[in-house]
């Protein structure tokens, strides 16, 4: 620098000398202020600022740098950036690879790069990975000579792990919660924590908690955890972690983590293992285990608080499973319990049934089956379909199915006993709001509704009458294996009332299959009602496999895995007949001595069957029945002897007055005949048609000598 130091002989020399002075001076002033920046820079920034010569060799930087490095610049003044951080790598794309190759572009094209995220660990601590953002920039003098390359880096490691732990709850949010079952909870957990917060994660139930019930609690007894889910990863950064299933029970040895977190009831934090337990309602569900691997960071206070909101929501959850599992088995039983537990063929039908009750997360429904010997050899056979899900539906189920009994053993026809059974549907409905709506003058959210088919067969006359309300027609295949769908009229659904119901009458040949079934057999999500109904006819038409092998193949086809979402059930029966030798009418006149001629028929039957032992209790059963026909009713009278499994005696008159048991007093002159039909017989009843009644008894036969 020159600096003048005394007067110019020329003209205006002085104001030049005064100009380069004070330029001189004010470059000096920029330079002291930069240098007191860069010192600035290198004693309090958190930025680490390094600059780097024209070889790429480090020539200068500040204290955070130096931090960063944890030695004295000294020590590692002229090494490259490759050098003091060989394991690092850049995070974004769009760039060289390495930190050499990015300055070096620098220096060529004077561009700089900004914010690129470098992910390493620094000498100061080799064991934990950082992340860095990252600014390079060419350093060039006034004249366009270039000097080097600036670097900035910020650590942004605490701000990455605030975001991932923020990002790990937003998908635990998303995923715990999300179904009410116990064992998918408990993998949910497994699925987010790996491998982004742990390489392993192991989640162990409380027995009790699997299957719907509170854990015991006493202090002395060891609670019995059982393995609901397991979720390792072998490779750190694998997208989806492998999740082991439920399996036996675990047990953990004295002194470890596990031990002491269940002996304590609080998180244990062991190097690398952290174990939180899971507590709802102020119980103990189970625990919740993190591992790291070996060369991993331990878990600092904020992953610890991170692990125990994650446990915290999953108990929740895990709690609203087990109660609703709770309600579910309750559910399950009682649907077990109000279905027919066995059911009998008798001579009428050969059947077989499948009943899958729904896995959705609404809980069971209230679809139910029914198989009920009638008189004269009859058999009814019921499908039906209550609305909603869980304990209400299973009771309203329970409460049909009893009522469909009781009616048909009254030998009501399909046609009353649907309406009797719409309008007992219709008055539970009422009962339940007390009569009145909901304030916008609708029905509260209550089980009513219902479907339900009924069919009467009948193995003399092979015909069978059909009613259904709101229900899926039957499908019917003939011994040729030819498929139809009857057209029975439709009916409203119970408990709607308005439409009457109606009837249709078909002939079944023997052999005939015919299938009852609810919706959910044949209606899907994945397909519509017409594929489940073509499906089912296809694997029905199979004339050569048993019933049971048609059940396993229509649920197979129609819900493969067993997977449901509504209750199933399927019931298929294949008709059969009685053998003309089995049956014999007579028809006379309602005459005086029309008895006596009736006497002598059954008589000369039952001698021609070997069942000369019921003689006298079939004559004093025909001889009461058909004098009370003659004369209480008008017309000819008919009796119809039928051999089954037990001797069945009808008289069928034109009138409809039903004679009534009485206990007759001690001077009264009649009255005793059907109270002593009554104490011979095993039953006896009366059922009635358009022309007219049919009073039935029903006999055992003798016991074989």
């Amino acid at each position: 620098m020159v600096v003048a130091t005394a007067a110019c002989p020329l003209p205006g020399a002085g104001t030049a000398v005064r100009v380069l002075v004070a330029t001189e001076l004010k470059r000096l002033r920029v330079w002291d202020a930069r240098l007191a920046l860069l010192h600035g820079l290198a004693t309090q920034s958190p930025v680490g600022l390094a600059i780097y010569d024209t070889e790429l060799r480090l020539t200068w930087c500040n204290a955070a740098y130096e931090r960063e490095i944890g030695r004295p610049f000294a020590e590692f003044r002229g090494l490259r950036a490759d050098e003091l951080y060989a394991e690092g790598r850049f995070v974004t794309k769009g760039h060289p690879p390495t930190l050499d190759a990015v300055m070096r572009r620098v220096l060529a094209t004077g561009e700089p790069f900004l914010d690129l995220h470098f992910q390493g660990r620094p000498p100061s601590d080799p064991e934990t990975d950082h992340l860095w953002s990252c600014a390079y920039y060419r350093l060039q003098d006034a004249d366009g000579h270039v000097l080097g390359v600036c670097e900035d880096a910020f650590d942004i490691s605490d701000r990455q792990r605030a975001q991932q732990r923020l990002a790990l709850l937003v998908e635990a949010g998303r995923g715990i919660g999300s179904t009410l079952d116990v064992t998918v909870t408990a993998r949910k957990i497994a699925e987010v924590a790996v491998p982004e917060f742990a390489t392993l994660v192991t989640v162990d139930l409380a027995s009790d908690v699997l299957e719907g019930e509170v854990p015991a609690t006493e202090a002395s007894a060891p609670l019995p955890l059982v393995r609901a889910a397991r979720c390792p990863s072998v490779d750190h950064h694998a997208r989806k972690p492998d999740v082991t299933s439920p399996s036996s029970r675990v047990e953990y040895p004295s002194g470890s983590p596990q031990d002491r977190c269940l002996s304590s009831g609080g998180l244990v934090l062991d190097d690398t293992t952290l174990v939180v337990p899971l507590r709802a309602g102020g119980g103990m569900l189970g625990l919740v285990t993190f591992v790291r691997g070996a060369g991993s960071a331990t878990f600092d206070g904020g992953e610890v608080a991170l692990a125990e909101e994650l446990v915290a929501r999953t108990a929740v959850s895990i709690d609203n499973a087990r109660r609703f599992t709770r309600e579910r088995n309750a559910a399950l039983t009682l649907q077990r319990q109000l279905l027919p537990q066995q059911l009998s063929e008798g001579s009428a039908v050969e059947l077989a049934y499948r009943y899958l009750p729904t896995d959705d997360v609404t809980g069971v429904g209230g679809d139910w089956f029914d198989v009920i010997p009638l008189s004269g050899s009859r058999v009814g056979l019921v499908v039906g379909d209550v609305v909603g899900h869980g304990l209400p539906a299973a009771a309203t189920m329970g409460r049909l199915r009893t009522t469909v009994r009781a009616f048909a053993q009254l030998d009501m026809d399909p046609v009353e006993l649907l309406s009797r059974l719409d309008d007992l549907v219709a008055q539970s409905a009422e009962e339940q709001w007390g009569g009145t709506g909901t304030p916008d003058g609708g029905h509260p959210d209550v089980t009513t509704g219902a479907t339900c088919l009924y069919s009467v067969y009948d193995p003399v006359s092979r015909r069978c009458v059909m009613a259904r309300a709101g229900h899926l027609p039957p499908a019917v295949v003939d011994p040729d294996g030819r498929l139809s769908f009857p057209e029975l009229p439709a009916g409203p659904p119970l408990g709607l009332g308005g439409l009457p119901f109606e009837s249709a009458e078909i002939e079944l040949p023997v052999g005939s299959l015919l299938a009852l079934f609810t919706d959910g057999l044949v209606e899907a999500r994945d397909h519509d009602i017409d594929h489940g109904l073509t499906t089912l006819g296809r694997v029905l038409s199979d004339r050569h496999a048993s019933l049971e092998e048609l059940c396993d193949r229509a649920v197979a086809e129609l819900l493969p895995g067993g997977s449901t979402a509504d209750d199933t059930a399927l019931l298929l029966v294949r008709t059969r007949e009685l053998d003309t030798s089995q049956v014999v009418e007579w028809e006379l006149p309602a005459e005086p001595v029309t008895a006596g001629r009736f006497r002598d028929l059954a008589t000369g039957q039952l001698d021609r069957w070997g069942l000369e032992e019921l003689s006298f209790t079939t004559e004093l059963v025909v001889s009461e029945l058909v004098t009370n026909a003659v004369r209480y009713a008008a017309g000819p009278v008919r009796v119809r002897l039928i051999r089954d499994r037990t001797l069945l005696c009808e008289v069928a008159d034109t009138g409809h007055t039903s004679p009534h048991l009485r206990h007759s007093s001690a001077d009264d002159e009649g009255g005793r005949g059907l109270f002593i039909v009554a104490q011979l017989v095993q039953r006896w009843g009366t059922r009635y048609s358009g022309t007219g009644k049919t009073i039935w008894t029903e006999q055992a036969f003798p016991a074989p000598q």
